[in-house]
């Protein structure tokens, strides 16, 4: 697949055909794998790969979409700020379904298209952790200069306490 000038696949590898699971009865079910590389999902989600596999089954209610995709977005360290991918598993179960409902909140289009770009934002925004780390024992940044505490020590003397904390380091002194 040669990726766009932009460097990022189309959403448009997320929009499913359903129609032959439709044309047959009930209960048929197929697998769909997914391996793409740097896919937009939407304007403010960029994935550096989607990989997984979906079971699409035919129901009553309409298509029944389970499986588990494996991604990893771009972001920094919440401690010391390096940019790290922070990987993510999202696991997606989820109607889509056929009979005109308005309380449905995912709909087979008329077409027979499943667009599965709304699911998989929602999920990964949902799976991406607040304050990610590049490892858990990360030492951050220095809180006077901002050196990066994980490549060694910095030169700054951290003898400036904050006052209202200074009785406390006259008992640490005293013991």
């Amino acid at each position: 697949m040669k990726p766009p000038p932009n460097g990022f696949v189309s959403n448009r590898v997320l929009k499913l055909n359903v129609g032959f699971l439709l044309s047959h009865g009930l209960g048929l079910s197929r697998e769909v794998a997914f391996d793409v590389p740097d896919l937009a999902v939407s304007d403010d989600l960029h994935l550096a790969y989607l990989k997984g596999t979906l079971r699409i089954s035919h129901t009553s209610e309409g298509i029944l979409i389970q499986g588990e995709l494996n991604t990893a977005i771009k972001g920094e360290c919440r401690r010391c700020l390096t940019p790290m991918d922070i990987p993510l598993t999202v696991r997606l179960q989820e109607l889509f379904t056929i009979h005109p409902n308005p309380t449905a909140e995912f709909v087979v289009g008329e077409d027979a298209i499943i667009d599965l770009t709304p699911l998989v934002r929602e999920e990964i925004i949902i799976a991406t952790p607040i304050a990610p780390v590049c490892s858990p024992d990360c030492a951050g940044l220095c809180p006077q200069c901002g050196h990066n505490l994980n490549e060694g020590p910095c030169e700054c003397e951290l003898d400036d306490i904050d006052p209202r904390f200074a009785i406390l380091q006259q008992l640490r002194k005293q013991e």
